[in-house]
């Protein structure tokens, strides 16, 4: 056996980041997604497809909560960085909006369209155009978290240091490109070695935002160790982090404890958020 990251060859690596495989119905429960989140589109005004840059993904969709000074939450799908699109998401919009949160549902290109640095680059892109408030949406000022779902929570670390990022949320994410770069999930993204080091956010630990760090304490073990070993070093490093496992959610059903405004993840953004 080669063994190629901790102890694992390419099958068992493989097999370690595989959460479609590892969640039974996981197919279904994506359909389910994106039905609801179409029913959102439907039934909850919103600004759709506010650009950012000049490409075609380079946008994002806006929710308002209604008030002024209202806190932003900005939420950066998943995927591996190579699928999804921001409109199978929708419906976690209601944990945030139900908790007086407006909500930014944001874009990405995707790889192999793009690499992991021009993808990296996009959302600071983004967080420059919030900051600068170009859309007059009211937010400039007020307090903007920035969160994000496993690929989506890996670009949240990456950007925890943006001067608009008031707190980071980032849910089970991965904060070490090692492992992706040696394996399946690598054909497309061809990360290089430099890519590995820069955007691996466990190697780059400094001064940014507080976190709160979420991961569903029933998924793949590798997921979890990204999430545990991420806050215990921030702490370590006297960064303001906090570790929040759900109880019993894999990488899919974490997400549905989002979409409720009384879940574990707005629970614990709410308390964290109203401390500062």
């Amino acid at each position: 056996m080669t063994t190629l990251y901790r102890g694992m060859d390419r099958a068992t690596l493989d097999a370690a980041y595989n959460n479609s495989n590892a969640v039974p119905g996981s197919a279904g429960l994506l359909a389910d997604f994106r039905a609801r989140s179409a029913d959102v589109y439907r039934d909850v005004t919103c600004r759709r497809g506010l650009a950012y840059g000049p490409l075609p993904r380079q946008c994002y969709d806006w929710f308002t909560a209604g008030s002024a000074g209202a806190p932003t939450y900005v939420f950066i799908h998943g995927g591996y960085w190579q699928a999804c699109v921001k409109e199978d998401f929708a419906f976690i919009v209601h944990g945030p909006l139900q908790c007086g949160f407006n909500v930014v549902l944001a874009e990405y290109t995707l790889a192999p369209q793009a690499s992991m640095t021009q993808i990296v680059g996009e959302i600071g892109a983004l967080l420059d155009h919030l900051r600068a408030d170009r859309d007059r949406l009211g937010i400039a000022g007020h307090p903007l978290c920035l969160s994000g779902h496993s690929a989506g929570g890996h670009l949240t670390a990456v950007h925890r240091s943006h001067p608009v990022v008031s707190h980071a949320m980032p849910i089970s994410a991965l904060v070490d490109l090692e492992p992706i770069s040696l394996g399946a999930l690598n054909d497309k993204l061809k990360l290089t070695p430099q890519e590995v080091d820069a955007f691996s956010p466990l190697r780059h630990i400094g001064r940014g935002a507080p976190m709160t760090v979420v991961v569903g304490d029933a998924e793949l073990p590798e997921l979890v160790r990204h999430s545990r070993q991420y806050a215990a070093d921030c702490q370590a490093r006297g960064e303001n982090a906090s570790y929040v496992p759900v109880p019993g959610c894999n990488h899919f059903s974490v997400l549905e404890d989002l979409a409720f405004p009384s879940g574990v993840q707005m629970t614990a953004l709410a308390q964290a958020m109203s401390a500062k």
